[in-house]
């Protein structure tokens, strides 16, 4: 069967001109676009969807730690697809993400991802 014959190629289109049409689309947008583009070029926008997550749980999910958790665990799980298609850029990866968590949970939380860091690079 034909990889494209999945593809919602009406959302495809609007994700794109959404992200192109606006200099400061907000994040909950952006994070919904880049959820149907990383499906049709995941090396593309899996890497931007996984920093939009990151914001979106912090900006929009602060006083929320569940949602805010379950859009982090997104993060990883787009992370490790990402380090599936290219197993090269996990160092680099890693690192960011890392980086990136740090800033914002705790530090009981940022163990536990250092944990998932350590077995993505294994």
């Amino acid at each position: 069967m034909d990889h494209s014959a999945n593809i919602n190629h009406d959302a495809v289109l609007r994700a794109r001109v959404a992200l192109l049409g606006s200099t400061e689309l907000p994040i909950r947008q952006r994070v919904a676009a880049y959820r149907v583009l990383a499906q049709v070029s995941p090396l593309a926008y899996l890497p931007r969807l996984i920093e939009a997550l990151i914001d979106y749980s912090r900006q929009e999910f602060a006083d929320q730690p569940d949602i805010a958790m379950a859009l982090r665990a997104e993060s990883v799980t787009a992370a490790r697809r990402v380090l599936d298609l290219n197993p090269e850029r996990a160092h680099l990866l890693t690192l960011e993400m890392h980086q990136k968590l740090r800033s914002m949970i705790r530090q009981q939380d940022v163990l536990a991802v250092q944990e998932v860091l350590s077995a993505l690079e294994s």
